[in-house]
């Protein structure tokens, strides 16, 4: 075995929320599942406000390009207002796995996923077919990821076990509920 693969897991900082941290690096597809209607519709109005503006705009002080000259500006203020408005409903989802933001929805749906893993006798967090230590530089490239969206957008494609959280809250619900089914 080689030295890189000898490399200790380093631990995910705990850092103080005022709602339960659920994962400190959640998967992408996570992320977008877990998603509200809130944040659908704040992406959705993020999106628009671009275009909508230089509609506005455009309304207010014509630009006076000719014609053709003011689809090309609609093309780019649309194609920014949706990746705004795909890094706002990111953003808004991500920060509840952190426990930035009230979060008891999404803390009672991971508590259902994981529960319905452990029964089934799944890996919690996906099979991976990358090494030990590809799965931890993943998990350190892209823990807390969410926070600094808006400066660097970068998100969590790789299945690891390295999330911040006790997963033995996990095995302990599934042990609670196997029990109360057999009586």
């Amino acid at each position: 075995m080689s030295n890189i693969e000898q490399r200790p897991f380093v631990p995910a900082k705990k850092v103080d929320t005022d709602y339960p941290l659920i994962d400190s690096d959640p998967h992408f597809k996570r992320v977008i599942g877990y998603a509200r209607k809130s944040d659908y519709v704040a992406g959705a109005a993020t999106a628009t406000a671009g275009p909508g503006l230089m509609l506005l705009w455009e309304r207010i002080a014509p630009s006076l390009v000719g014609k053709g000259g003011f689809a090309p500006i609609m093309r780019l203020s649309g194609a920014i207002g949706l990746s705004a408005g795909f890094l706002m409903f990111y953003q808004r989802s991500i920060l509840r796995f952190y426990g930035f933001t009230e979060n008891s929805r999404e803390v009672a749906m991971d508590m259902k996923e994981m529960v319905t893993k452990v029964k089934k006798g799944e890996p919690l967090y996906g099979v991976s077919t990358t090494t030990p230590y590809i799965q931890g530089m993943a998990s350190r490239n892209s823990r807390y990821s969410g926070v600094w969206l808006h400066v660097l957008p970068w998100f969590n494609f790789v299945n690891h076990n390295q999330h911040g959280v006790d997963t033995a809250k996990y095995y302990q619900q599934a042990e609670r509920e196997l029990e109360a089914e057999k009586n």
